[in-house]
């Protein structure tokens, strides 16, 4: 049997869907999602294997200003991932006016020669439909997308229409990633992920920009019962010893809660219990030092 392989970007300005979209086509939870700007902060393969055919959907961090090496990092991260690709998913808030970071990919998608797809999230948020057509002719006017497809990630309007587009995509090629696996992060990095998807969605907007989180340890053993149980050793990396204070919080509260919520996704992954301790560090400032981002697993390939 011959395969086929297509690769997929999926790109927009913060908070536009995009990982949430990976995660609904690839059937799988595999990048996390916050409602804070900038959570996804790597390139992240996600893989979807239907029979001969191999989707690999590369969700990339919100496009936006740089105001850190760690930022450029992410900036350049983006610029990649839109070269050497079958198709462009751009993804683009249908409740908000077109904006300068929009500008800015659609002159890049002007430079290349890479066929985008125009999907307008959160359309279920329009109580006035009418103003999806004027959304539609803006962005029309302003690029040739191949397809223009209104959806809703989180209610699943129109999401059905993407992947038959996306098949024509497809080329005769191997498949470069596990057919049985939904994406290329490994295990450490994902279980790091979970971490810091909890300390973004219970912290406060400034602190969880400057937090990352790293797998020191891990070891799965047997209890006496023949029960298999996976020791973590997890350490979080803050820029400030205020911060730290912050994500310990009064007599440990916060830092039990991101542990308790952060255990029970890790458990339903292991389909096991998880015996976790985590340490909180300070690193001042590593947002604009190479070697700790480069430590971190943050520097763009």
């Amino acid at each position: 049997m011959s395969t086929k392989s297509a690769f997929i970007a999926i790109t927009g300005r913060p908070n536009a869907g995009k990982s949430s979209l990976t995660n609904l086509l690839v059937g799988e939870k595999v990048a996390i999602v916050s409602e804070k700007p900038q959570t996804t902060r790597t390139r992240i393969n996600g893989v979807l294997t239907e029979g001969e055919t191999q989707y690999v959907f590369i969700d990339t961090p919100g496009m936006h200003k740089a105001r850190n090496k760690l930022s450029d990092q992410m900036v350049k991260s983006i610029r990649e991932s839109i070269v050497d690709v079958d198709v462009i998913l751009f993804m683009v808030d249908a409740t908000k006016k077109i904006s300068p970071i929009e500008h800015n990919l659609i002159d890049s998608f002007k430079a290349g020669k890479t066929d985008v797809i125009l999907l307008i999230n959160k359309v279920d948020l329009l109580k006035d439909k009418s103003l999806l057509l004027e959304t539609i002719k803006s962005y029309s006017e302003l690029f040739d997308f191949k397809e223009i497809i209104p959806i809703s990630v989180k209610e699943k309007i129109g999401t059905e229409q993407i992947m038959p587009v996306l098949e024509k995509y497809a080329k005769d090629s191997p498949h470069y990633f596990d057919d049985n696996l939904p994406t290329d992060q490994t295990e450490k990095v994902w279980l790091s992920e979970i971490v810091r998807e909890k300390i973004l969605q219970n912290m406060q907007e400034e602190i969880p920009h400057g937090v990352a989180v790293y797998i020191e340890s891990m070891e799965t053993r047997k209890k006496p019962d023949g029960t298999e149980i996976v020791d973590l050793g997890v350490v979080i990396v803050c820029e400030k010893a205020t911060h730290k204070g912050m994500i310990i919080g009064k007599q440990g509260t916060m830092l039990k809660k991101i542990g308790s919520l952060a255990r029970s996704d890790m458990e339903d992954y292991f389909d096991c219990k998880v015996n976790m301790q985590i340490w909180v560090k300070v690193k001042e400032d590593w947002r604009n030092k190479e070697s700790a981002i480069a430590d971190f697993g943050l520097k763009a390939d």
